[in-house]
């Protein structure tokens, strides 16, 4: 009983399909109805093979794309190639440009040192302990702008241990020239701005 009804079906829909694509679209819709299934927009899909039909630009305007091609009238975006690169502003400071500069964009938890040269430690006693505390003691710094960091500018011939947070690399060349030792600290004082 069923498939009478279907082959009848499909006779009627065969009287007013013309392409075979289109039998079997029509034949696949009576199926999911007869079978209780409800049609969605994401069912339809082009056929297996089929392809587009590629854009004739430049060929009249019964193509479609007749004169100008589709990119308007006159003006830098109607030449050929490439008119401009991408993220370009014309002439203005592009974005990914500007914004580091702009304020408010600070270095997530950045660490503040307390920088030093070598030659601040030229004055100091052979074999001395050399920290923070120490310095500051000494008068050689001032304030505590955080952890202590080592920068190579100048000449130091005493040997010394010093613990610091950080070193540049040419100021542990210096030490270490001098037979001293360089003890590298965590650096834990972050601030924001």
């Amino acid at each position: 009983m069923f498939c009478q009804e279907f082959f009848d079906g499909l006779k009627t829909l065969k009287k007013h399909t013309f392409k075979f694509s289109q039998l079997w679209f029509t034949r696949q819709i009576l199926v999911d109805g007869l079978l209780g299934k409800t049609m969605r927009l994401d069912d339809i899909a082009p056929q297996d093979g089929s392809k587009k039909r590629s854009r004739r630009v430049g060929r009249g305007i019964a193509a479609g794309q007749g004169a100008s091609c589709g990119f308007g009238m006159r003006g830098q975006k109607s030449r050929s190639g490439r008119p401009t690169r991408p993220g370009f502003e014309g002439g203005q400071m592009p974005l990914y440009r500007r914004l580091p500069k702009l304020k408010h964009f600070p270095l997530v938890n950045r660490t503040y040192y307390t920088i030093i040269n070598v030659s601040a430690l030229s004055t100091l006693a052979a074999n001395t302990d050399v920290t923070l505390t120490s310095l500051i003691e000494a008068g050689i710094v001032t304030n505590d702008d955080g952890p202590l960091k080592l920068l190579g500018d100048g000449e130091i011939t005493v040997p010394l241990t010093v613990h610091a947070a950080a070193f540049s690399a040419s100021a542990r060349a210096k030490i270490e020239a001098a037979k001293g030792t360089c003890e590298l600290l965590e650096a834990h004082n972050s601030a924001s701005l």
